[in-house]
C-alpha cells in the first residue's frame, strides 16, 4: 500500500495553496484533482478580486496558475476521486476511484461546495453570460444595471443587500408568501428602497440575446389566479444555498447540519487528529477565493506542524 505524509484532496484555491505550502515545507504532498479540475472558479469567466491580478484574470488561468506553482515545489498531482475512507485509526486509509487503496499520515480536505440552483436549462446556456452564484464575485459588474435574487433565507437577503449598493433595481424571487430569513435581515431588505421582493413567485426561464436580458416568472403557481410575469434584467443570482463536498467524510469528521466540516476555532483542524479542513468545505460564511486560498496555506502549516511533533 502506497503510503503517503500529507495527502490533498480538491484542486481549487484552498487545494493548490496547500500543495506549495505543503512542497515548500518538503513534505512530499499528493493532490487529488478530483472530478472539476480547478473547481468552481473555472467557471467563472473574469475575477478582479483577487490580489496579484490589477486587470483582473480568467478564472480557468488562475487555476491554472496556482497549479503550476503548486508543480513548481513538487506538490504530485494526480486524477481520481476520494470514493471512501477509514479513518477510525492512523495512518488513514483512503480508496481512489474504488479501487486503489493509499494510507496518509495527514489529511486536507478541500473538497469545496457546490452552489445549489434551479435546475433550469436556462441556468446553463447563461452561465457566464448573466447567471451568477456569487454576488460578491461578479455584482461589481451589474453597477447601475437590474438583477434579480433568487432565495428568501438569509443567504438571499445578504445577497439583495449586498447588491443593492450596487446595482439600480433589484428584485428578489421568493416562492414562498414570506421570508425565510432572520428577522434583522428581513428589516434590512424591506427598509431598501431599491429591493422590490416578488413573493409567491416562481421562475420558469430567461430570455436575452447575447446574455440575460430578463426572466419569465409565474405568480401563485396551480392557484386559481395565477399569473405569468415577465421582468427585465441584466443578472441573474441564485441564493439557494450551497452543497458541500462531505458525504465521504461524514462518518468519522464533524459537520454541521448543512454538511460544512466544523474546525477548531481559527484553525483548519478537524475533530480528528492530522486532518484538516480548507476551503468553501469548511466555510459556509464567505466562500471566496482569497479566504480558501488562505485557509489552504493554513491546513498545510498545520499539517507540516503536525508531521515534525509526531516525526512522521
Amino acid at each position: 500500500m502506497e503510503h503517503i505524509r500529507c495527502l490533498i484532496i480538491g484542486s481549487g484555491p484552498a487545494g493548490y495553496t496547500a500543495g506549495i505550502y505543503a512542497g515548500r515545507a518538503n513534505l512530499q504532498p499528493v493532490l487529488y484533482e478530483g472530478i472539476q479540475l480547478g473547481g468552481q472558479l473555472i467557471t467563472t469567466t473574469e475575477i478582479e478580486n483577487f490580489p496579484g491580478y490589477p486587470q483582473g484574470v480568467d478564472g480557468n488561468q488562475l487555476m491554472e496558475d496556482l497549479r503550476a506553482q503548486a508543480s513548481r515545489f513538487q506538490c504530485e498531482m494526480r486524477a481520481g476521486i476520494v470514493t471512501k475512507v477509514d479513518f477510525s485509526a492512523q495512518p488513514y486509509r483512503l480508496w481512489i476511484d474504488n479501487e486503489k487503496e493509499i494510507e496518509a499520515d495527514t489529511v486536507i480536505i478541500a473538497t469545496g461546495a457546490t452552489a445549489k440552483y434551479l435546475g433550469l436549462p436556462d441556468e446553463q446556456k447563461y452561465a457566464g453570460m448573466g447567471v451568477s452564484a456569487c454576488a460578491t464575485c461578479d455584482g461589481f459588474f451589474y453597477r447601475r444595471k437590474t438583477v434579480a435574487v433568487v432565495g428568501g433565507g438569509d443567504t438571499a437577503c445578504e445577497e439583495a443587500s449586498y447588491l443593492a449598493g450596487l446595482a439600480k433595481q433589484v428584485y428578489m424571487i421568493v416562492r414562498r408568501d414570506e421570508l425565510r430569513a432572520s428577522k434583522i435581515m428581513q428589516e434590512r431588505v424591506f427598509n431598501t428602497e431599491n429591493i422590490t421582493i416578488l413573493f409567491e413567485h416562481q421562475t420558469l426561464g430567461l430570455f436575452g440575446e447575447n446574455g440575460v436580458e430578463g426572466a419569465h416568472l409565474v405568480k401563485r403557481l396551480g392557484q386559481p389566479d395565477e399569473e405569468k410575469v415577465d421582468i427585465a434584467i441584466d443578472g441573474f443570482f441564485l441564493a439557494i444555498g450551497h452543497t458541500p463536498h462531505s458525504k465521504v467524510f461524514a462518518d468519522y469528521i464533524d459537520t454541521d447540519e448543512q454538511g460544512y466540516i466544523i474546525t477548531q476555532g481559527a484553525t483548519p483542524r478537524t475533530n480528528l487528529p492530522g486532518i484538516f479542513a480548507a476551503g468553501d468545505v469548511a466555510d459556509p460564511l464567505y466562500r471566496q477565493a482569497i479566504t480558501a486560498a488562505a485557509s489552504g496555506c493554513k491546513a498545510a502549516l498545520e499539517a507540516e506542524k503536525y508531521l515534525v511533533e509526531h516525526s512522521l
